[in-house]
């Protein structure tokens, strides 16, 4: 099985944040592909990423998964396709590459920005999830950690019940 693993993932990572978790990892695992494909490629202004470091900014979230050497971007078909991998087998890790697009809204003008670069692992233990972030190029207008409370917030968004799917362990 080659999907949703990244052969060239760093040693050196710049963040890991431990949530725990009050639902099964594989439906964690569920869920954040769903987050990742719901947000692709929608824009979002920096407040409602992170304090904004760029007034009249937007932002554009790019998610693909894993496999071997190669990142897949999540769309429908890839979404249809790592959902089946999932209910046929337990999965103990998933890899990510995420873009982000900034852009900085001038009058009718859309500038864009430099581009930030992650990668990231997602790591599932009983009833844990662990995300490990690498920063691999870009201004850091998003910090690996507000990277992960993104992550973090729209997994808790897609709680069907009062109480939050994630609760952060680490702080």
């Amino acid at each position: 099985m080659t999907l949703g693993l990244y052969k060239g993932f760093p040693a050196s990572i710049h963040r890991i944040d431990t949530f725990s978790s009050t639902i099964s990892n594989k439906q964690i695992q569920q869920k954040l592909i769903n987050v990742f494909n719901d947000v692709n490629q929608k824009e979002f202004t920096f407040e409602e990423v992170t304090n904004p470091t760029v007034p009249d900014g937007k932002v554009i979230f790019e998610f693909g998964i894993a496999e071997a050497m190669n990142f897949n971007f999540i769309d429908g078909k890839e979404l249809e396709r790592t959902l089946e991998l999932l209910e046929k087998q337990r999965v103990h890790s998933l890899d990510f590459f995420c873009s982000i697009r900034y852009y900085k809204e001038e009058g009718t003008n859309k500038n864009p920005l430099k581009f930030d670069y992650f990668l990231i692992r997602t790591i599932f233990n009983k009833n844990k999830l662990e995300i490990h972030v690498f920063h691999e190029r870009g201004p850091r207008y998003i910090s690996p950690e507000e990277l992960t409370t993104f992550i973090f917030e729209k997994i808790n968004e897609l709680s069907t019940k009062s109480r939050k799917i994630l609760k952060r362990t680490d702080r």
